[in-house]
């Protein structure tokens, strides 16, 4: 058994960061077994997690020392290294890679293992250049080859597995190794486990970063390993920029947010959402792939997955192979095109389901304010942004939202048109009928001066109508001008037309047309020595 032990840095962070950490040690104790060395497991905190360093922080999700020392030595480690100060229960990894150079350079261990994220990467990469030894990121397999040992990584971004070894005169090096793809060990322990615990005098702050808070995230947020759809980015959308639209889409699709290897890399999305031989195995019903060109290692994660649709602006990218939709286009111009009918189709369900007119009275989350308030926030609008389009002020939003007034169908047809879904949907039966009553009352009152004909009989109970106006020669309609909720788009079939609309007049003349907001005041006159003829389609609620 050669004398230098592999160590793993135990992560405890949470309970998610911890199982991982599990996970890299069954892999070095696979390859222990090869080497004929043992495995030690090095933690990082405080005995007392009372410690007034530590009482005001929530550390509710992390892993007690104690704890995982336990569990570290039941799950196959042969010694834990637990490293005690105040200081090492606030993860910071600065402060932990100070801790753990000092350590290797006592003791030089032959491999110091850590779980692959970007903690572990800012642990590793300060204690190899503390240490001066070698470094290895990004592992996928750990391997012995020649009594020598090897890291398996991709390269290229992830178009190839490349294995690289220390050059001789490196004694000690520092892995970043991948978890995901790897189960939790069994638990095996050994006999004569044995537990070192290290109290530390004092712990070095590094100068010039400073800790200004932390929280976790939430509880609720759904494992991308369990979706339905999942929407993954590749390097092809060039920048983060581009990579929002990826996060705009799947909010639409109620989707998670999945990537390959260089979105990681750069930052733009977490570590956690990599997909691929080194990340994440998915299984979604439907998986849209956006600017990823289908590296094997990429493609590896997503083989099981029921429907594949893929955008890349390259037509021989190998991820059409095993897309069954494949669209050939920059996603820079199909994306946003994509999100908007995606936003307003999620809008549409959106308002479909809370205002069902077969419901209660009432949408089941709240009153009409509440629905207006999530449409709003599913649109990222603020109360302002909705004031503006639709014609009110911020204060009339609020306390529409607020349940203090019930706004005018007006309004109602304004934001539906600003949203972009059907008006009628915030209505329920008795209030359309009502609503197409008083529209049937008005027809016949217009009719007393001009006559008509309707040209969608079979669609009388419809939003959309279209009729065939005559209107006799210098004859006007009642002097009241007329307006009803909806839009109104009139075209001069002969004959001039005159249109009052609000406090200006127009001429339209045969051939022209104008399209309005029809609760606008309006009235019509034939200015022609003639008949006037017109095509009127109205949009009514």
């Amino acid at each position: 058994m050669t004398a230098r032990p592999i160590w793993i840095y135990g992560d405890l962070r949470t309970l998610r960061h911890w199982h991982d950490s599990l996970k890299v040690l069954g892999k070095a104790l696979a390859l222990a077994e090869k080497a004929h060395t043992e495995v030690a497991m090095v933690l990082m905190g405080d005995a007392d997690e009372t410690a007034e360093a530590t009482r005001n922080l929530d550390l509710s999700s992390c892993v007690a020392l104690e704890e995982a020392a336990g569990q570290a030595l039941a799950h196959g480690a042969h010694s834990v290294h637990c490293m005690q100060h105040p200081l090492l229960a606030v993860p910071r990894s600065d402060v932990h890679a100070g801790v753990l150079s000092r350590l290797v350079k006592q003791r030089v261990p032959w491999l110091i293992l850590l779980p692959l994220n970007d903690f572990g990467r800012e642990t590793a990469a300060i204690c190899a250049q503390n240490c001066q030894a070698g470094l290895i990121a990004d592992c996928a397999e750990l391997l012995m080859q020649a009594d020598r040992f090897v890291g398996r990584c991709p390269a290229w971004g992830g178009q190839i597995m490349a294995d690289i070894a220390l050059a001789d005169g490196w004694p000690t090096a520092f892995v970043t190794v991948q978890p995901h793809g790897a189960a939790l060990p069994s638990p095996v322990p050994i006999d004569g486990g044995r537990i070192e615990r290290i109290t530390l005098d004092q712990v070095h702050l590094p100068e010039g970063a400073r800790l200004v808070g932390r929280s976790m995230e939430s509880s609720g947020k759904r494992r991308l390993e369990d979706a339905e759809v999942v929407v993954v980015g590749g390097a092809g959308l060039g920048d983060i920029r581009g990579f929002g639209l990826v996060r705009e889409l799947a909010a639409a699709l109620g989707a998670e947010v999945g990537a390959t290897r260089p979105p990681v890399l750069y930052h733009w999305v977490d570590e956690e959402r990599l997909i691929g031989q080194t990340g994440k195995t998915v299984r979604p019903k439907l998986l849209i792939s956006v600017g990823a060109s289908g590296a094997v290692q990429y493609t590896a994660g997503i083989m099981e997955a029921q429907t594949i649709v893929a955008v890349n602006r390259d037509p021989a990218a190998p991820i059409f192979q095993m897309a069954d939709i494949g669209i050939a286009a920059d996603a820079g111009v199909f994306l946003p095109l994509l999100n908007r009918r995606a936003q307003q189709a999620a809008l549409q369900r959106l308002a479909d389901t809370a205002c069902a007119v077969d419901s209660e009275p009432e949408p089941a989350k709240g009153g009409f304010g509440a629905l207006v308030a999530r449409l709003r926030e599913a649109r990222n609008w603020s109360q302002a942004e909705l004031a503006h389009a639709t014609g009110q002020t911020p204060e009339f939003i609020e306390q529409v939202e607020n349940e203090q007034l019930s706004p005018p169908v007006g309004f109602i047809m304004r934001m539906a048109r600003a949203m972009q879904i059907d008006p009628g949907t915030f209505l329920k039966k008795e209030e359309q009928t009502a609503i197409r009553d008083r529209r049937a009352q008005a027809y016949y009152q217009r009719t007393q001066s001009y006559s008509y004909t309707t040209l969608t009989p079979e669609a009388a109970s419809s939003h959309l109508r279209a009729f065939m106006i005559t209107i006799e020669a210098h004859h006007d309609h009642k002097p009241v001008a007329y307006k009803h909720e909806g839009e109104e788009f009139i075209y001069v079939m002969e004959g001039d037309l005159g249109l009052t609309l609000g406090s200006r007049d127009h001429v339209l003349k045969p051939g022209e047309s104008i399209h309005f907001n029809s609760d606008i005041a309006h009235k019509l006159k034939s200015l022609s020595s003639q008949p006037t003829r017109c095509l009127v389609v109205l949009y009514t609620l």
